[in-house]
C-alpha cells in the first residue's frame, strides 16, 4: 500500500507537487475570471464558463485544505486560552474601540 504519511517520501512529494499545480491553476483561473467579470460586454456563456472553472478550482482548494487538515495535529488548548477567548467574545465593537 502506498502512503503519503512519510513527509520526504515519493508519494508525499508527488502529492505536494500536484497540490501546488492545482493551486497555481486556481490562481490563474481567478485572474482570468476577474477579467471576464470586469468586462461588462462579457456574454452569458463566458460568465457561465468562468463560474464553472472557478467552481472546479474551489473544489480542488477545499480538497487540499481538508487533506492537509487531516495530516495536521490539532493542539489541545489550555483552560487559560479558553477563558481568554470567552472574555474576548463578550466585548462589543463599541466597547473595544472606547
Amino acid at each position: 500500500m502506498l502512503s503519503t504519511d512519510d513527509e520526504g517520501g515519493f508519494m508525499s512529494r508527488l502529492a505536494d507537487d500536484f497540490e501546488a499545480a492545482q493551486l497555481a491553476l486556481g490562481a490563474d483561473t481567478l485572474t482570468e475570471a476577474s477579467k471576464v467579470l470586469d468586462d461588462p460586454m462579457s456574454t452569458h456563456a463566458e460568465v457561465r464558463y468562468t463560474l464553472l472553472r472557478l467552481t472546479e478550482c474551489l473544489t480542488d482548494a477545499l480538497r487540499i485544505a481538508q487533506s492537509r487538515g487531516l495530516r495536521l495535529s490539532v493542539p489541545e488548548s489550555s483552560e487559560d486560552e479558553e477563558d481568554d477567548e470567552a472574555d474576548d467574545s463578550s466585548v462589543q465593537p463599541a466597547e473595544a474601540s472606547a
